[in-house]
């Protein structure tokens, strides 16, 4: 494997998170991240209602549109690429959304333990 390439938390190639809604802080359907990504938008979760209304108490409406920023809003089942430490706050809540391990970059682990993360996977369930 190249180094330059991105490695999830399995230690192997980074898979694309989701296209339809395109993800990604760079909306390049991966969780990629960089020095700019200061929110570390790279757990690639398969959302559900209960995330989705725990996210907006938190302050953060994920379910609203925002055209403006290019934000379609997300529903239950959209594949999207979340900030770490929200997802460890929504774990410690019992309200974490599915994993796909593949596609959620190996910065994560500076936020959660990967055991944490494969019990809620969808890759290895």
């Amino acid at each position: 494997m190249n180094k330059s390439e991105p490695v999830n938390v399995l230690g192997e190639k980074l898979e694309v998170c989701g296209t339809d809604p395109e993800t990604g802080f760079y909306r390049d359907g991966c969780c990629n991240t960089g020095p700019d990504d200061l929110g570390a938008h790279v757990v690639c979760a398969v959302v559900t209602d209960d995330f989705l209304e725990y996210s907006s108490a938190q302050g953060n409406d994920l379910s609203t549109p925002r055209p403006e920023f290019g934000f379609p809003g997300l529903k239950e089942g959209d594949s999207w690429c979340l900030c770490a430490s929200r997802w460890q706050e929504a774990f410690e809540a019992d309200s974490a959304p599915r994993v796909k391990l593949r596609a959620t970059h190996r910065s994560a682990l500076k936020y959660s333990k990967l055991e944490d993360l494969k019990r809620h996977s969808v890759d290895l369930s």
